[in-house]
């Protein structure tokens, strides 16, 4: 029987190291969930492991060879509920079973699990197993696959920087650089874990933005704009190889009215370019946002500008929020973060829940999910 009890302090130790390697997996492991494992013996680490990218390895099973015939009468921690189902690789649970694990704690259930649960498997071989240890990390780690997996579509995460006047840029139309240097840094790690980065296409016309992920060992994510009548250039450098050389993957959904020629062009220079129809010519947000859960990506980092923003707002399609404030001051009639209409009253805005703000060297970082109902 699954334990879903009291469990020793050093599980939440050794529970918190195995969701540190989960992270590992962000961005590269779609469809699958990112998921980190640790084995202990004798209160000693024997082996660690994480899901590096989908088709490889389960972390459970990076873990086991890490630890080798140290497994054996050892526990396991794993963020996830073992797998006991043969999809690209073999069920976890036969791998737990073979190397002769005692007990393995996991954090939270695989609701999906096509066989009925990894728990009972290892149950019947004899292994204890424990549930619920730092569920809610585990469980917001797992958001992206579970809302990949139950709604059809990716989490967004909508990112902004303004000035302490709310404004995205001067009225020139210039936004280098509004936050500082930190800032621009964890953007840029927030890029390397996000499956992929929207923008509109002002934000190509204006910035001609690479849309890499500048860090250390980081991959390039999806890069997708929504621009209605195909205006982004062929030259435009989101088309560019990154830093490794690895070429970019461009997704544009464009309107129905977005010209052939335009159309082909992008083609041409290895966009996939999608059109979907939606209001005022422009292309369906949430068609967009299922489009892209089909092509695996289960997380869109929401970079701008304001009036894409606004209509995924407006169409509930925006999760979590990072508003990025800056010490400066620019006046006159510089653009604000959300355009269109805006809601009529104080109780038609959207709210916040788990906000939570920090420093980010000069700057001020607030960040909180959209307060909803049961509509995804």
């Amino acid at each position: 029987m699954t334990e879903n009890i009291a469990v020793p302090a050093s599980d939440g130790r050794f529970m918190a190291r195995a969701l540190e390697l989960a992270r590992r997996g962000l961005g590269r492991t779609a469809p699958n969930p990112p998921v980190g494992c640790v084995i202990v013996r004798n209160g000693e680490v024997v082996g660690e492991g994480f899901h590096e990218r989908a088709g490889a390895p389960h972390a459970e099973v990076n873990a086991l060879r890490a630890a080798g015939e140290r497994a054996r009468g050892a526990t396991v921690y794993v963020t996830l509920e073992p797998c006991s189902h043969t999809g690209r690789t073999p069920p976890c649970t036969d791998a737990l079973v073979a190397a002769g694990v005692r007990r393995v704690v996991y954090a939270v259930p695989d609701s999906g699990d096509q066989s009925g649960g990894g728990a009972a498997r290892l149950e019947e071989a004899g292994i204890v197993t424990a549930a619920g240890v730092m569920a809610a990390e585990a469980e917001e780690l797992l958001a992206p696959f579970r809302l990949a997996r139950e709604h059809g579509r990716p989490l967004v995460l909508y990112k902004t920087a303004m000035t302490l006047d709310g404004k995205i840029a001067t009225r020139s139309g210039q936004s280098r650089w509004i936050t500082g240097e930190a800032s621009r840094a964890l953007v840029q790690r927030w890029r390397d874990e996000y499956d992929a980065v929207a923008v509109g296409v002002n934000t190509v016309l204006l910035d001609d933005p690479l849309l890499t992920a500048r860090v250390e060992g980081g991959r390039t994510p999806v890069k997708v704009v929504f621009d209605s009548v195909a205006r982004t250039a062929p030259t435009a450098r989101l088309f560019e190889p990154d830093a490794l050389g690895t070429e970019a993957r461009v997704i544009i959904f464009c309107g129905p009215d977005a010209p052939a020629e335009r159309v082909a062009a992008l083609g041409e220079r290895g966009a996939e370019v999608i059109t979907l129809s939606g209001s005022r010519g422009r292309p369906a947000i949430r068609e967009a946002l299922a489009a892209l859960a089909e092509r695996d990506v289960h997380s869109v980092l929401l970079e701008g500008g304001g009036t894409l923003a606004w209509s995924f707002l407006e169409d509930c399609l925006i999760d979590r929020v990072a508003w990025f404030i800056a010490p400066k001051l620019i006046g006159g009639t510089g653009r604000s973060p959300l355009a269109g209409l805006g809601v009529e009253t104080m109780d038609g805005a959207f709210g916040l829940e788990d906000v939570e703000s920090r420093r980010v060297e000069d700057d001020l970082l607030i960040t909180g999910t959209i307060r909803r109902g049961d509509d995804r």
